[in-house]
Protein backbone atom coordinates (compact mmCIF):
# COMPACT_ATOMS: atom_id res chain seq x y z
CA UNK A 1 0.00 0.00 0.00
CA UNK A 2 1.22 3.59 -0.95
CA UNK A 3 2.53 5.40 2.11
CA UNK A 4 0.71 8.62 1.03
CA UNK A 5 -3.15 7.33 0.50
CA UNK A 6 -3.72 7.63 3.98
CA UNK A 7 -2.29 11.04 4.27
CA UNK A 8 -4.20 12.23 0.70
CA UNK A 9 -7.35 10.33 2.37
CA UNK A 10 -7.44 12.17 5.63
CA UNK A 11 -6.22 15.89 3.59
CA UNK A 12 -9.27 14.96 1.45
CA UNK A 13 -11.93 13.78 4.10
CA UNK A 14 -10.95 16.98 6.17
CA UNK A 15 -11.52 19.88 3.12
CA UNK A 16 -14.32 17.64 2.21
CA UNK A 17 -15.89 18.00 6.07
CA UNK A 18 -14.72 22.00 5.96
CA UNK A 19 -16.61 22.56 2.85
CA UNK A 20 -19.64 20.85 4.13
CA UNK A 21 -20.22 23.38 7.34
CA UNK A 22 -21.49 26.52 6.92
CA UNK A 23 -21.30 25.92 2.74
CA UNK A 24 -24.78 27.04 1.57
CA UNK A 25 -23.74 26.52 -1.91
CA UNK A 26 -24.46 22.62 -3.36
CA UNK A 27 -21.74 19.63 -4.07
CA UNK A 28 -20.60 19.74 -7.39
CA UNK A 29 -18.28 20.24 -10.04
CA UNK A 30 -14.79 21.83 -9.21
CA UNK A 31 -14.66 25.20 -11.28
CA UNK A 32 -11.87 26.47 -12.64
CA UNK A 33 -12.43 30.03 -11.56
CA UNK A 34 -9.36 31.41 -9.30
CA UNK A 35 -9.77 30.96 -5.91
CA UNK A 36 -10.63 34.50 -4.07
CA UNK A 37 -8.33 35.63 -0.82
CA UNK A 38 -11.39 35.38 1.12
CA UNK A 39 -11.66 31.69 0.70
CA UNK A 40 -7.55 30.54 0.20
CA UNK A 41 -8.11 29.01 3.16
CA UNK A 42 -9.20 26.11 1.11
CA UNK A 43 -6.84 23.31 0.92
CA UNK A 44 -4.85 21.81 -2.47
CA UNK A 45 -2.72 18.86 -2.73
CA UNK A 46 -0.45 17.40 -5.72
CA UNK A 47 0.51 13.98 -5.74
CA UNK A 48 4.32 14.03 -6.88
CA UNK A 49 5.12 11.19 -9.24
CA UNK A 50 8.69 10.55 -10.76
CA UNK A 51 9.57 10.20 -14.78
CA UNK A 52 8.39 6.22 -14.28
CA UNK A 53 4.94 7.32 -12.92
CA UNK A 54 5.97 5.88 -9.77
CA UNK A 55 4.06 8.21 -6.61
CA UNK A 56 7.06 9.63 -4.51
CA UNK A 57 5.13 12.16 -2.86
CA UNK A 58 2.48 14.76 -1.91
CA UNK A 59 2.34 18.56 -1.68
CA UNK A 60 0.13 20.23 0.74
CA UNK A 61 -1.16 24.08 0.16
CA UNK A 62 -3.19 26.08 2.27
CA UNK A 63 -3.46 29.68 2.34
CA UNK A 64 -4.38 32.27 5.76
CA UNK A 65 -4.00 36.05 6.14
CA UNK A 66 -2.00 36.43 2.36
CA UNK A 67 0.22 33.65 3.32
CA UNK A 68 0.99 31.02 0.60
CA UNK A 69 2.06 27.87 2.86
CA UNK A 70 3.29 24.41 1.53
CA UNK A 71 4.55 21.11 3.41
CA UNK A 72 5.97 18.58 1.22
CA UNK A 73 6.70 14.78 2.35
CA UNK A 74 8.48 12.54 -0.02
CA UNK A 75 9.81 9.37 -0.33
CA UNK A 76 11.81 7.53 -3.34
CA UNK A 77 13.98 10.51 -4.37
CA UNK A 78 17.84 10.61 -5.07
CA UNK A 79 19.40 11.45 -1.62
CA UNK A 80 20.50 15.52 -1.65
CA UNK A 81 19.88 18.76 -1.94
CA UNK A 82 17.07 18.95 -4.58
CA UNK A 83 14.55 22.27 -5.42
CA UNK A 84 11.55 22.39 -5.33
CA UNK A 85 8.88 25.39 -6.94
CA UNK A 86 5.16 25.39 -7.62
CA UNK A 87 4.86 25.73 -11.39
CA UNK A 88 2.64 27.96 -13.09
CA UNK A 89 0.65 25.20 -14.96
CA UNK A 90 -1.27 22.26 -13.61
CA UNK A 91 0.70 19.52 -16.40
CA UNK A 92 2.94 16.81 -15.52
CA UNK A 93 2.33 15.25 -19.07
CA UNK A 94 5.87 15.61 -20.70
CA UNK A 95 8.33 12.93 -19.78
CA UNK A 96 10.39 15.26 -18.81
CA UNK A 97 7.68 17.92 -16.45
CA UNK A 98 8.65 21.04 -18.96
CA UNK A 99 4.77 21.13 -19.50
CA UNK A 100 4.40 22.47 -15.62
CA UNK A 101 5.68 25.47 -17.41
CA UNK A 102 7.96 27.86 -15.36
CA UNK A 103 7.61 29.14 -12.15
CA UNK A 104 4.68 30.40 -10.44
CA UNK A 105 5.31 34.09 -10.48
CA UNK A 106 1.75 36.51 -10.04
CA UNK A 107 3.67 39.30 -8.89
CA UNK A 108 6.39 39.21 -11.15
CA UNK A 109 9.11 39.05 -8.16
CA UNK A 110 12.60 37.74 -8.38
CA UNK A 111 13.37 34.34 -8.08
CA UNK A 112 15.73 33.38 -4.80
CA UNK A 113 16.12 35.56 -1.55
CA UNK A 114 19.45 36.04 -2.58
CA UNK A 115 18.07 37.70 -5.54
CA UNK A 116 18.09 41.66 -5.81
CA UNK A 117 14.51 42.89 -4.21
CA UNK A 118 11.87 42.28 -4.73
CA UNK A 119 11.87 38.12 -3.82
CA UNK A 120 11.15 35.99 -3.78
CA UNK A 121 8.52 34.64 -5.75
CA UNK A 122 5.61 33.03 -4.71
CA UNK A 123 6.94 29.79 -6.22
CA UNK A 124 9.62 30.02 -4.36
CA UNK A 125 9.76 26.98 -1.55
CA UNK A 126 13.22 26.43 -1.44
CA UNK A 127 15.48 23.41 -1.07
CA UNK A 128 14.52 20.20 0.34
CA UNK A 129 16.76 17.24 1.55
CA UNK A 130 16.50 13.84 1.13
CA UNK A 131 18.05 11.95 2.95
CA UNK A 132 19.82 8.34 2.47
CA UNK A 133 16.87 6.33 2.20
CA UNK A 134 15.29 8.77 -0.13
CA UNK A 135 12.73 10.52 2.19
CA UNK A 136 12.39 14.59 3.01
CA UNK A 137 10.05 17.18 4.07
CA UNK A 138 9.79 20.65 3.55
CA UNK A 139 7.67 23.08 4.92
CA UNK A 140 7.42 26.83 3.91
CA UNK A 141 5.55 30.00 4.61
CA UNK A 142 5.71 33.42 2.12
CA UNK A 143 3.70 36.03 2.01
CA UNK A 144 2.02 37.31 -1.37
CA UNK A 145 -1.10 36.81 -3.37
CA UNK A 146 -3.18 33.38 -4.25
CA UNK A 147 -4.43 34.77 -7.30
CA UNK A 148 -4.01 32.27 -10.37
CA UNK A 149 -2.69 28.89 -8.13
CA UNK A 150 -6.32 27.18 -8.91
CA UNK A 151 -6.83 29.18 -12.34
CA UNK A 152 -8.13 27.95 -15.89
CA UNK A 153 -4.78 26.13 -16.33
CA UNK A 154 -3.66 24.99 -12.74
CA UNK A 155 -0.61 24.74 -11.24
CA UNK A 156 1.76 22.16 -10.50
CA UNK A 157 4.63 21.23 -7.70
CA UNK A 158 7.97 20.58 -9.18
CA UNK A 159 11.38 18.42 -7.30
CA UNK A 160 14.57 19.43 -9.34
CA UNK A 161 17.68 17.27 -9.77
CA UNK A 162 19.43 19.67 -8.48
CA UNK A 163 19.85 22.43 -5.54
CA UNK A 164 18.29 25.86 -6.03
CA UNK A 165 21.33 28.29 -5.66
CA UNK A 166 18.57 31.24 -4.50
CA UNK A 167 19.24 33.63 -7.31
CA UNK A 168 19.59 32.93 -10.48
CA UNK A 169 16.99 34.45 -12.89
CA UNK A 170 14.27 33.08 -13.31
CA UNK A 171 14.50 29.87 -11.95
CA UNK A 172 17.33 29.39 -9.37
CA UNK A 173 19.83 26.85 -11.83
CA UNK A 174 18.01 23.58 -9.87
CA UNK A 175 18.57 21.50 -12.72
CA UNK A 176 16.46 18.56 -14.64
CA UNK A 177 12.68 17.87 -12.67
CA UNK A 178 12.72 14.59 -11.02
CA UNK A 179 9.14 14.38 -9.71
CA UNK A 180 5.98 16.44 -10.66
CA UNK A 181 2.54 16.70 -9.23
CA UNK A 182 -1.22 18.44 -10.07
CA UNK A 183 -2.86 21.16 -7.73
CA UNK A 184 -5.88 19.58 -6.95
CA UNK A 185 -8.54 22.00 -5.61
CA UNK A 186 -9.55 20.26 -1.77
Amino acid sequence: MNKFLPAVASIALAASLAACSGSEEPAGEATAEPVAEETASELGTAELKDAEGNVVGVAMVTGTDGALNVKIDVDGLPAGTHGAHIHTTGDCSAADFTSAGGHWNPTEANHGTESEAPNPHAGDTGNIEIDENGAGTLSNTSTGTWAGLFDTDGSAFVIHADADDMKSQPSGNAGARIACGVFVKG
